[in-house]
């Protein structure tokens, strides 16, 4: 019982979904009277529903059978146009345009009906109201123009096009056809009459041939201030963030005795039509500011939320034969302060990331070398990490501290802790050997130099007269790819007396003071003077013993 009753309760409530789905609603008709062996398009709309996202689908007449979407069929839907290239008389009959969105479902009737036009001749069977022709108004003793009204899809490329007056092709020199326009130069009574706009027209690589006739009535304006003028707005666009209320004033200077209608449109329909169910958008009240010569009017359109659909769209103030639109488009952003700010931000976290490095300069670099340690060996030719420079001084109480220093701790520390080899005279040499040679072929095999000083070692003419320090030294300063570490067993306030070739080393090198005593606790590679060390010398290729 369990399961038909699942069954059950789910087809109920599904069921009204699917009706409410499937209802649509007859919205209107059209009426519309075509030439035939001519192209024809019709596009459907039903505002406001094709202003939001919706599903557009043609049927042909009493069937349920969608139109061809395919762009070679003779009929086809082109998006939410149905086009005929061309239309025939068996094209005749009503077709339906069905507009489904998620609420809703409308559905618009198309009454075609096909009829043979004489364009160059007397019509057999006369229909008025033909789809394609047009009624246009030319103004005595002005400079105007006319419009070929050819509406395809943007699928369709018109071009080639030509202009005819009572069946012979305009050829004359006041006549200047620019797009769609024609323009006529101080129209005459004279250009009356029957004119014609001709394109070809290009789908699918085929070409075809279309027209539209236009019946010109010239009509005399005594004065040129007898027409409306739009002093605002201009044909402009105006910025409106999404979702905010707007308000813009239509204003207008005519004489005082004419009776132009005066509103605002959108699409070519009224925008108090257009928006006749949602009333979202709406046309104000028309004031009047009375002059001597003329009066000022002001009519407004109100937008109660401006959405995303009204961005791009051009809503047309109209004041009789003059008309002005506006354009809404989103605020472009500012890009400077996102520009200033973005460099600001950029700035302080370099700023930040130089100072935390500057800090943690020497614990991130010990890292690094201890996450990523290499074993191979360097093929640089050298077989010692340093070579070890120190004093030796008379003190009994000082020669002793060096000693411990440079035999004991240095050793120790960078050699069993670190991994490190160091060549230290007196320790490493054999016996028997030269000391210029010992010095001049093992400082070669270095890549580093320590040099240990005292304040007594200075006193004694550190590297005056010594032949080991002064070899050292020239192999150090001269010979490129040796760095030199200088460490200051105690402090040295005074650096006069001191050799040249130290006050060079000095300062370019620096100098790193020892800042302990000779217990356990100053002799472990993690404390801060023994890292300063390690972060002169070079990575450890092999493991602490």
């Amino acid at each position: 019982m369990g399961v038909p009753c699942l069954l059950f309760c789910g087809v109920s409530l599904a069921l009204p979904l699917f009706v409410r789905a499937v209802e649509c609603k007859d919205s209107s008709v059209k009426n519309e009277i075509i030439s035939v062996d001519h192209p024809f398009a019709f596009n459907c709309t039903y505002p406001p529903l094709t202003s939001e996202q919706v599903n557009i689908t043609w049927y042909k007449p009493s069937s349920k059978i969608p139109v061809s979407r395919n762009t070679q069929s003779r009929i086809h839907q082109d998006e939410s146009w149905i086009l005929f290239l061309p239309m025939t008389w068996a094209d005749a009959g009503i077709y339906q345009c069905v507009i489904k969105n998620i609420n809703s479902c409308h559905r618009i009737h198309v009454n075609l009906t096909a009829f043979r036009k004489y364009w160059c001749g007397t019509s057999r069977n006369v229909l008025p109201n033909l789809s394609d022709e047009y009624l246009q108004t030319l103004h005595f003793g002005k400079d105007d123009s006319l419009m070929c009204h050819l509406n395809f899809p943007k699928s369709c490329v018109l071009d080639l096009i030509k202009w005819y007056k009572d069946c012979k092709e305009i050829k004359e020199e006041r006549f200047n056809t620019v797009g769609m326009k024609l323009f006529v130069k101080n129209v005459s009574a004279e250009d009356r009459g029957k004119y014609a706009c001709q394109a070809r027209l290009t789908h699918g690589g085929k070409e075809h041939t279309v027209l539209n006739s236009i019946s010109v009535d010239v009509k005399k304006i005594e004065y040129g201030d007898r027409i409306p003028k739009i002093t605002y707005p201009r044909n402009n666009s105006i910025e409106v963030e999404l979702g905010s209320t707007l308000i813009v004033d239509c204003n207008i200077t005519d004489v005082r005795e004419n009776t132009n209608l005066r509103c605002w449109k959108v699409n070519n329909t009224l925008v108090d039509l257009y928006y006749r169910e949602s009333k979202r958008i709406r046309e104000g009240y028309e004031s009047c500011v009375p002059f001597e010569q003329y009066n000022r009017y002001t009519v407004n359109i109100t937008f109660l939320q401006v959405k995303m659909e009204d961005y791009g769209r051009h809503f047309v103030c109209h004041a009789g034969v003059s008309a002005a639109y506006i354009v809404l488009k989103l605020p472009v952003p500012d890009s400077r302060a996102y520009l200033i700010g973005g460099f600001i931000a950029l700035t302080g976290v370099a700023v930040s990331v130089m100072c935390i490095y500057n800090v943690f300069k020497i614990d991130i670099v010990l890292w690094y070398r201890s996450t990523f340690r290499s074993t191979g060996a360097i093929d640089d030719g050298k077989l010692y990490d340093a070579y070890v420079l120190y004093p030796k001084p008379q003190s009994g109480s000082q020669r002793q501290e060096v000693d411990m220093m440079v035999l004991k701790i240095l050793p120790e520390v960078l050699e069993r802790q670190c991994g490190y080899k160091l060549f230290i005279f007196g320790r490493d040499e054999l016996p028997g050997q030269a000391v210029a040679s010992v010095i001049d072929e093992n400082i070669k095999l270095c890549r580093r130099l320590i040099i240990i000083i005292v304040p007594e070692s200075l006193s004694f003419g550190l590297l005056k007269n010594m032949s080991e320090e002064q070899i050292t030294v020239y192999n150090a300063l001269i010979q490129d790819g040796m760095k030199v570490i200088l460490i200051e067993l105690e402090k040295i306030k005074d650096y006069t007396d001191m050799p040249e070739s130290i006050k060079y080393i000095r300062q370019k090198h620096g100098a790193i003071r020892w800042s302990g005593d000779f217990t356990e606790e100053s002799q472990s590679a993690k404390t801060k003077f023994w890292k300063k060390v390690r972060f002169h010398m070079p990575p450890t290729r092999y493991p602490p013993s």
